[in-house]
């Protein structure tokens, strides 16, 4: 029985990781092909090494710029959500005895049952009316669209917190806020590196928030820029997956780095939840 479990197990791990790397290995091959080479198979190795298909797609999509973009939205989304997200977990987890907070963490978490979609037209009318369809504008709502999730993983993380820690400082002289980013903060760390990274995949891989949000070309995001592209090269197959590969390849770099610390603070914060 126990071989026969192995088996299983490792089939099954077998067809994931095919499922997987299969994609990814048409992506590259089709990148590194000419027209001719894909003309004669589509599923063989490259004969050559076409790298100037990557230039051409980094021309045609001004690739840098979009690029930037995504850095810029992605880098302050997560700083953003990381000081003011943990702030207000903070405040409900330590005021959890008051009807006032209890509500209030209620209610935040009831914004992850809302699709977005039913909210989609109401953000485009609001944000038009404030001139937030920018990237600041885009910013700040990621910040806000996170919320519901981050707070119901960061309350459970807080409240394993053993508040004589804070008791302490508060008998040392601390004030409330020196106590949270002297001791609390810095306690948070295993969960906070996996709330950023998550956030960071989200927010770099998002396409729907800046496709109906971003009017101006010059402020869109790598995804938008392989949408436009795709729609006006879409017969150009190697170009069209070299700007794919490239869009592709920061944020598995990222995770590649960041996996460890992913799994870590999962882990961690069920053991303490």
């Amino acid at each position: 029985m126990r071989k026969a479990t192995n088996w299983t197990i490792t089939v099954l791990i077998a067809l994931g990781s095919l499922l997987i790397l299969f994609p990814l290995y048409m992506t590259i091959s089709i990148a590194l092909k000419n027209p001719e080479e894909m003309a004669l198979s589509i599923f063989s190795l490259p004969t050559g090494l076409h790298f100037e298909n990557f230039r051409n797609a980094i021309e045609a999509t001004n690739f840098f710029n979009a690029l930037k973009n995504s850095m810029v939205i992605t880098i302050s989304s997560v700083v953003f959500i990381l000081l003011t997200n943990s702030m207000v977990a903070y405040a409900i987890a330590r005021n959890m005895k008051d009807k006032f907070f209890k509500v209030l963490y209620f209610y935040f978490i009831s914004a992850m049952f809302i699709p977005f979609q039913i909210i989609m037209l109401p953000v485009v009318k609001v944000t038009t009316d404030f001139h937030m369809n920018n990237i600041v504008g885009l910013i700040i709502l990621y910040v806000v669209y996170g919320l519901a999730f981050n707070i119901f993983v960061y309350v459970g993380y807080i409240r394993s917190i053993p508040i004589e820690l804070e008791e302490a400082a508060t008998m040392d002289g601390a004030s409330t806020w020196g106590t949270y980013w002297k001791i609390i903060f810095p306690l948070l760390a295993p969960i906070s590196a996996t709330i950023g990274i998550l956030s960071c995949l989200s927010t770099w891989n998002d396409f729907m928030l800046p496709l109906i949000l971003l009017g101006d070309q010059n402020s869109y995001t790598l995804p938008l820029v392989q949408y436009v592209f795709q729609g006006q090269f879409g017969t150009d197959f190697n170009l069209a997956f070299a700007s794919y590969l490239l869009a592709l390849t920061p944020m598995v770099i990222v995770y590649l780095f960041a996996q460890k610390w992913i799994i870590g603070g999962i882990t961690q914060g069920a053991i303490k939840s």
